[in-house]
């Protein structure tokens, strides 16, 4: 057995928090063989919810988990962390545009951003699934100078997951058939689920479905899914953004197979020509903890025309946050 390891959860009574502690406990994300200690974060009036959450923890007798920590201080739920889930956010509300959103979201991934550079370890895998989750990756890795930004990377894999279910659906195949579905871009409805690279049963998807169905039926339905879900449930995708938060953590830290990436928004050095210094999704492959960018794929002119508008979106976000990344 090996040593315990230490992950934190931020907004960990929340729906997602939720949802996700039990995956987490389970061995689901580090494997089997890996105990962990759960270091939770709440807001101030979320610790009576918290400790809730933390007697079905110790209520549900997991082998591997080896210990709890609750606390509103992220300097206490950020200490020797090993990896971090960062979700806890201001939610959007009705009349709330993103901007707003990122503004309002912005102060508070510095404050998480300081308290991991103080007090995680420099090695740290941070994912934040907050939103909008890529802008808030950018923010808190400004904040966080001794811990290098490739360190911090924000989820696309509910994207890539949502899409991989579309082309299964349309194909009467299982997910589990469906590869190398790159997300590019932001995690918003200007994202591009790239179905011209990916692969059906080893074929190419866009021989299977027609290229008009890919520009078509499945870009609308991934790039609305979201917006589907709360208002086909009368709340926000929790359930799946716990699943892919565990999958994006268990490629990152076992790596990818061979012949196979998958969509990792991480810093931007200028690859593809995507502007430099933004968080933006890429097909990846991982070693060693490591994400590289899949090198050499060639767009078409549509392909193209997504990417750079999903590369502008992220682009005014960073400017709308300016006065965080000095």
């Amino acid at each position: 057995m090996n040593e315990p390891i230490r992950v934190a959860v931020t907004g960990a009574a929340g729906n997602i928090g939720y949802a996700l502690l039990f995956r987490l406990a389970s061995g689901s994300c580090f494997g089997p063989d890996q105990p962990i200690i759960l270091q939770l974060l709440e807001i101030p009036p979320g610790m009576g919810a918290l400790e809730g959450v933390v007697m079905e923890l110790r209520d549900a007798a997991f082998p591997l988990l080896h210990g709890i920590v609750a606390s509103d201080d992220p300097n206490v739920a950020f200490k020797d962390l090993d990896a971090a889930f960062l979700v806890g956010s201001r939610p959007r509300s009705k009349d709330m545009d993103r901007a707003d959103l990122i503004k309002i979201n912005g102060p508070i991934f510095t404050g998480q951003g300081k308290a991991l550079n103080d007090n995680a370890k420099p090695t740290v895998k941070v994912l934040v699934v907050g939103n909008p989750c890529n802008t808030n990756a950018l923010i808190a890795s400004h904040a966080a100078p001794n811990i290098p930004n490739t360190q911090f990377h924000a989820m696309t894999r509910l994207d890539e997951n949502r899409a991989k279910g579309q082309i299964a659906k349309k194909l009467g195949l299982s997910p589990g058939q469906v590869g190398n579905l790159a997300i590019w871009g932001n995690h918003s409805n200007t994202m591009f689920p790239d179905f011209y690279h990916a692969k059906a049963d080893g074929k190419d998807v866009v021989t299977a479905v027609g290229e008009a169905w890919g520009q078509g039926e499945f870009m609308k339905t991934v790039s609305t899914r979201g917006k589907a879900i709360i208002v086909a449930r009368g709340a926000s995708s929790a359930a799946s953004a716990a699943s892919a938060a565990i999958d994006h953590m268990r490629t990152w830290w076992d790596g990818t197979a061979e012949g196979e990436f998958s969509s990792m928004a991480i810093y931007s050095n200028g690859e593809y020509g995507v502007p430099a210094g933004i968080i933006f999704s890429f097909p990846v492959t991982v070693k060693d903890g490591r994400a590289s960018i899949v090198e050499g794929l060639v767009h078409n002119d549509y392909a193209k025309s997504k990417i750079a508008a999903t590369a502008a979106e992220l682009s005014q976000e960073r400017e709308a946050v300016a006065d965080l990344l000095g």
